[in-house]
């Protein structure tokens, strides 16, 4: 997701910028490529790429039916889509990053 759409989907700003975040997915072994989501008409863009799979992050907005309905109308009927579960349930992956940055922070300071 782009960071504007982040902050609107969140209502805050992302931890890591777009770029960062794209670099984290890029490095990941199972993924064989990542793009950066579009600001808008999302399925369009994905359309653009034909992915076999598409994985939502485990606080995405949308459900894996709402997004295979909307891939159906841009006529992709074979795309897996998958959800993420969190590290630990009850603490986001995103606050152990922010807390692990602020005492990297700290030790480097």
């Amino acid at each position: 997701a782009t960071d504007s759409n982040v902050k609107k989907f969140k209502s805050k700003k992302p931890l890591f910028s777009q770029k960062e975040r794209l670099k984290l997915v890029s490095n990941l072994k199972i993924a064989n490529l990542a793009i950066l989501g579009a600001e808008t008409d999302f399925y369009s863009h994905i359309k653009k790429y034909q992915p076999d799979v598409i994985f939502l992050g485990y606080d995405q907005w949308a459900t894996e039916g709402e997004v295979k309905q909307e891939l159906k109308k841009v006529g992709l009927t074979k795309i897996q889509v998958l959800r993420a579960k969190p590290y630990q349930t009850e603490v986001a992956k995103s606050k152990i990053m922010k807390s692990k940055s602020a005492e990297f922070e700290k030790v480097q300071a």
